[in-house]
């Protein structure tokens, strides 16, 4: 059976995504140029990789971004030596939204980390079933293709947990969406299963804030903060600045103030594991 579009959900370019366009443009000149070059029909080609011959002409018209095992097995089928294999590190790069790419490279640069999250589980921390329920949740629904793609996009940042040295990443999650059972029983468990495999990691500190607590600053959004080796730092919160990202020293200050208020007043790292694990051991 050869793939066809419907076998690979996701994969379109954004238009919006200039860079993204013009990596996917370049690469689909080259397979089709180098296919030429060796007499090769898309036809032909298309049975030797195991694609549909419209999804050949796709990936070759730059409509389409390529799976790296497709331009693994076109490298080897047209003799290419290397040189279209060598492409899978730009073209993995534009098959995530350009926003979620450069949030991806601050954290990939960051020596410290840290995040509140008032709604969700934060991105950093969700298993894929969770994530996928929570972007299927958004009204008006996301297309498949979206879904998978963001998706896709937001597990490629949890590479942040891999770098050596490791980053030092604090979380601070409220109790309401560590207790709801997003995905149903079996996805929950998997997802409280994670934050212990995560908070345990001897550079991660996860924290839980109480439902039953005083009022604290976090309560009108989110909040993230990056610290970079040269000494900069950039932040946004939902509920300051107009959610904008910040670099100005001043906003900074409030922002790492109303951050340490809400570390200060949250359950501690080994009382939030504990907590966990007890809603585990009640399920």
């Amino acid at each position: 059976m050869l793939r066809t579009e419907a076998d690979e959900p996701g994969w379109e370019v954004d238009p919006d995504d200039e860079w993204g366009v013009a990596v996917v443009a370049t690469v689909g000149r080259q397979l089709k140029l180098r296919r030429e070059a060796v007499g090769m029909r898309a036809g032909e080609f298309g049975r030797a990789v195991g694609y549909g011959e419209d999804l050949v002409y796709k990936i070759e018209s730059g409509k389409r971004i390529p799976r790296q095992e497709y331009l693994d097995r076109a490298d080897e089928v047209l003799g290419a030596g290397g040189l279209l294999a060598a492409m899978k590190e730009d073209v993995a790069k534009v098959r995530y939204p350009k926003k979620v790419r450069d949030l991806a490279q601050m954290e990939a640069r960051a020596v410290e980390i840290g995040v509140y999250e008032c709604n969700i589980i934060a991105g950093l921390l969700q298993t894929p079933e969770h994530a996928r329920a929570v972007i299927k949740a958004a009204q008006p629904p996301y297309s498949l293709d979206d879904v998978e793609r963001m998706v896709a996009a937001r597990l490629a940042r949890q590479s942040v947990f891999d770098r050596d040295p490791a980053p030092s990443i604090h979380f601070v999650l409220e109790e309401a969406p560590v207790r709801r059972q997003v995905g149903g029983t079996m996805v929950w468990r998997q997802q409280l299963e994670r934050l212990l495999e995560v908070g345990r990691l001897h550079f991660v500190t996860l924290q839980v804030m109480p439902t039953n607590t005083e009022p604290h600053p976090g309560l009108d959004g989110r909040i993230e903060l990056l610290k970079f080796p040269d000494g900069a730092a950039a932040g946004r919160s939902d509920g300051a600045f107009n959610g904008r990202p910040i670099t100005d020293p001043k906003q900074l200050r409030i922002l790492e103030l109303r951050y340490g208020t809400i570390r200060a007043q949250a359950l501690s790292s080994r009382e939030s594991l504990a907590f966990i694990e007890q809603l585990l051991g009640d399920t």
